[in-house]
């Protein structure tokens, strides 16, 4: 087996500035894709947002899972064994502990569907994404569990009530990943301005679009525009497994009239990122990764938290573009056929 590299166009935008509990900075946006017109798209949406006095980003929650599946004999079988599991929360931990430095069971979850038996355990990871590291110690918990319940027998080692890279309500209700919340305040003079629109167009097509449109499309956990597009581009530019873009683009925009300005926020309940792992090792990420101030020395989870918070910011800027250029007619499709033309470098910046 050979290998190669697909070139993919990368390019920084912005600056736009962030704040919150965790972060505090001004910072370019790196993202990878062919779709040129985002580049501008989000590059718009950071310069308004910096003006505007910058993003509130805050990381909520984070954990990541795997669940395994049992076989019992029966439904009476299942319930007793999972009774007897949740018991001995404690030394699941410590046989977690026995997998990796970092690895930390904090929750556990079930599912019983006739006779089989669905355990859904939650890590908490430190920098890395942790898929690897939560199915590693899934596989060690299962086996533990086999020898204490012998009327188990093993039925995989993903049941997919995990739920990975797959659209599912479980992970927004019980979480998968960084889940993060973002929120700005535009002042109407400045939504004119830069987005030549108005709060209350934005608000209106949000509701429209956003909310009763994925209502009429059988959306699940989902209310946005194109959260995919920025996850995507910027997964590829910090080397993240792009397949999470799947449960990542569920989320939600709010927006509303506040004194005449323009609240906005968007709620990504399953950002999956990581600093270390997979993928990181490469030149380019590296640079990255070290540009965003992703390389320093902080306590465990800390980076790819930071990670997650500019990710999350690059959402709403180019959300908030996109929703932006929609309310006036033809400026969606003149800038594509535009900027689509044009040719994009393997690296530069707007």
């Amino acid at each position: 087996m050979t290998q190669s590299f697909a070139n993919v166009p990368l390019q920084w935008v912005g600056p736009v500035k962030i704040t919150g509990p965790e972060i505090d900075v001004e910072t370019e946006i790196p993202l990878a894709t062919y779709e040129a017109p985002l580049f501008a798209s989000v590059h718009r949406g950071a310069r308004v947002a910096t003006v505007s006095g910058g993003i509130c980003a805050v990381v909520i929650d984070e954990r990541m899972t795997r669940s395994v599946l049992f076989e019992a004999p029966d439904a009476g079988v299942a319930l007793q064994c999972l009774q007897k599991i949740k018991t001995e929360f404690p030394a699941l931990q410590r046989v977690t502990e026995t997998t990796s430095r970092f690895a930390k069971l904090i929750d556990v979850h079930s599912q019983i569907a006739g006779n089989l038996l669905f355990i859904r355990f939650e890590y908490t990871t430190g920098d890395a994404s942790g898929h690897n590291m939560a199915t590693q110690a899934s596989e060690v918990l299962l086996n533990y569990i086999l020898k204490r319940c012998p009327e188990l027998k093993y039925e995989s080692l993903s049941g997919n009530y995990c739920c990975d890279k797959k659209t599912s309500a479980v992970n927004g209700v019980l979480g998968r990943g960084k889940y993060v919340v973002t929120e700005l305040t535009v002042p109407e003079k400045l939504c004119r301005k830069y987005l030549k629109t108005t709060p209350e167009k934005i608000v209106q097509l949000n509701t429209r679009k956003n909310l009763i449109g994925t209502l009429l499309a059988g959306g699940l956990r989902s209310a946005n525009a194109h959260f995919a597009n920025m996850l995507l581009g910027f997964y590829l530019a910090t080397g993240q497994d792009a397949a999470n873009i799947v449960e990542g683009s569920q989320g939600i925009v709010q927006a509303e009239v506040r004194n005449g300005d323009l609240w906005f926020a968007t709620t990504l309940p399953h950002l999956i990122v990581g600093t270390v792992g997979s993928g990181k090792g490469l030149p380019f990420v590296e640079e990255v990764l070290a540009e965003l101030g992703c390389r320093a020395e902080r306590e465990p989870g800390a980076n790819a938290r930071r990670l997650a918070l500019i990710c999350a910011a690059a959402v709403l800027c180019g959300e908030l573009s996109l929703l932006a250029a929609l309310t006036n007619p033809g400026e969606l499709m003149t800038a594509h056929r535009k900027l689509e033309r044009n040719k994009c470098g393997n690296s530069s910046r707007l």
